[in-house]
């Protein structure tokens, strides 16, 4: 047995040492360096190095509840009447990555936007969104209209040595609503749109930038009087939020001088010049200064077709040219300290011609069609249109608008603050708009038919054309104000309140709730056997609460 025993452990010693030489032989894996996550101080607080790079990143975002309420005065059934409450659940994700080089930081920004909203037009669901294509709505029997899913591309930009290219904020806004929860004041706020911008900076805060932006956001529709809101039927077709043809009527041909052939131009607007903007801005401890430009290109089709409708040997096509709108504005912001910490004043005004949106007069109803009804049972429609095409000499006549906006945020403590707004603005369309689309009216009506709905003229001199709402020049007001309670930082909890009233500048207009029919009656309204009610002004009041959280 101690023969075996020695045998065994000698050959145990024996494996053991060749286990070992041939250990010695195999590669030695080594753990892999753990790279931790290292905090960037350089661009402030949350700023973190992506490892492996010199990019600092910040990861930021928001989530927000709103709901609100505003009354129902319609007389009238419809799809969405009598809604008088809205919700919305947001969220918002926020990249933002830069990088130090040789010329200056390197930054590219990107916000996701996204939300869920049901109800009515002033809380929930919005037209806007859905007629620019960032919105779809629920289409199910309990729901039509009244639910509504979107994303946005909200920001996507980059910025080096001066340059700004993406999508970002308008760089003409200043105000931009910036105190307000539902954005009722008039004024810019174009806070999507795509652009290349230069800013060239001369110290003590002055800087000026040169931007080339996109149209498409700043598009009021040229005037037409088939541009119909979505399900109201035009000559046996149901009209869409993008209609492929909005035709405006030209007179083409004359018989002894009197109009006698008309045909249509299609005046939906195509893409061909960039907007151009141009800025000077002063930023010190103060406050903050600005003045924008902006120019912005008008265009239609040609004649769709030469032979047009009626008769008249003297046919003459014309031929409608581009013109270019412009918008300027001012701004200026003022910290006031010494009525409390936080405390500032914003005061602002816009003029334009042919530039609505640059204006922002359209900011409450909405500006992406020439009229909308934003108040349910709204008595008249304003209309929002950068200009009307002439039937006469087929050429495009700009309107004109001015606003003027003030908005003062106080904090009565450091956990509880209050902004208190108000603005006034007025759209007048050319001289003689009405009067030359009363005329072609006349000869495309010639039985008093009426084949527009609400957006006809009538024929000058009647009771019916004094009292219809198309092209009528017209003013808003609005005033309201909000309280904010800040229990603990990047935590908003509040109610916002706000009274809107628009108005005619001049004249009456017909009451389109108490009188729904009235358009369908325009030989009753002008002898005399239809009685209409009229109205000169309406108004609304709002009330939206909200819950917001940011990190």
């Amino acid at each position: 047995m101690s023969v075996l025993k020695s045998a065994l452990l000698a050959s145990a010693a024996a494996f053991m040492a060749a286990g070992a030489a041939h250990a010695a032989d195999l590669p030695v894996n080594k753990a892999v360096p753990v790279e931790y996550v290292r905090v960037c101080g350089a661009y402030g607080a949350g700023f973190f190095y992506i490892p492996g790079t010199d990019t600092c990143l910040r990861i930021g975002g928001r989530a927000r509840f709103e709901g609100g309420y505003q009354p129902s005065y319609t007389r009238q059934s419809g799809t969405n009447s009598g809604d008088t409450s809205g919700y919305q659940g947001r969220l918002r994700i926020n990249l933002d990555a830069r990088t130090q080089t040789a010329y200056g930081t390197l930054r590219a920004f990107v916000r996701l936007d996204a939300g869920a909203r049901t109800g009515y037009s002033g809380v929930g669901t919005s037209g806007t969104q859905q007629r620019i294509g960032q919105a779809f709505p629920g289409l199910g029997i309990d729901q039509f209209g009244r639910d509504q899913q979107y994303v946005n591309v909200d920001k996507a930009f980059i910025q080096f040595a001066g340059l700004t290219a993406g999508r970002a904020s308008s760089f003409f806004d200043f105000y931009a609503h910036d105190f307000e929860f539902a954005g009722a004041t008039l004024g810019s706020d174009v806070f999507s749109t795509n652009l290349l911008a230069y800013t060239a900076t001369f110290g003590n805060g002055l800087s000026a930038t040169l931007s080339i932006e996109d149209p498409v956001f700043r598009r009021t529709p040229i005037f037409s009087p088939t541009n119909n809101p979505a399900g109201v039927t035009v000559n046996a077709s149901v009209a869409n939020f993008a209609q492929s043809n909005s035709p405006a009527p030209v007179f083409i041909g004359y018989t002894n001088g009197i109009p006698t052939r008309y045909s249509q131009v299609d005046v939906i607007q195509r893409e061909r010049m960039p907007d151009f903007v141009g800025v000077l801005r002063v930023d010190q401890a103060w406050g903050t200064a600005q003045l924008s430009a902006a120019a912005h290109e008008l265009n239609v089709g040609d004649v769709a077709n030469g032979a047009g409708t009626g008769t008249g040997s003297n046919v003459s096509i014309p031929h409608t040219n581009s013109v270019y709108g412009w918008a300027v504005q001012g701004g200026l912001k003022i910290n006031t300290p010494f009525i409390a910490p936080g405390d500032s004043l914003y005061l602002q005004g816009a003029y334009g011609n042919g530039a609505q949106m640059y204006t922002g007069y359209c900011a409450y109803t909405g500006c992406y069609t020439q009229s909308t009804q934003t108040i349910q049972g709204q008595k008249f429609n304003q209309y929002f249109a950068d200009a009307t095409l002439n039937p006469f000499t087929g050429q495009l006549e700009t309107s004109t608008s001015f606003t003027t906006t003030i908005s003062y945020l106080h904090y009565w403590t450091p956990e509880w603050r209050s902004a208190f707004f108000g603005s006034y603005g007025e759209q007048s369309f050319s001289n003689g708009a009405r009067l030359v689309q009363g005329a072609i009216f006349s000869l495309e009506n010639p039985n008093g038919t009426n084949a527009f709905g609400s957006n006809a003229v009538g024929v000058p001199g009647t009771r019916f054309y004094q009292l219809s709402q198309a092209l009528r020049d017209t003013y808003q007001f609005v005033a309201g104000g909000s309280i904010i309670w800040s229990p603990v930082k990047d935590l908003d909890i509040g109610v916002e309140a706000f009274y809107t009233q628009i108005g005619l500048k001049s004249g009456r207009a017909i009451d389109l709730d108490k009188s729904p029919t009235a358009y369908s009656n325009i030989s009753g309204i002008n002898n005399g056997t239809f009685a209409v009610a009229t109205a000169t002004k309406d108004s609304i009041s709002q009330v939206r609460f909200r819950v917001q959280r940011d990190f």
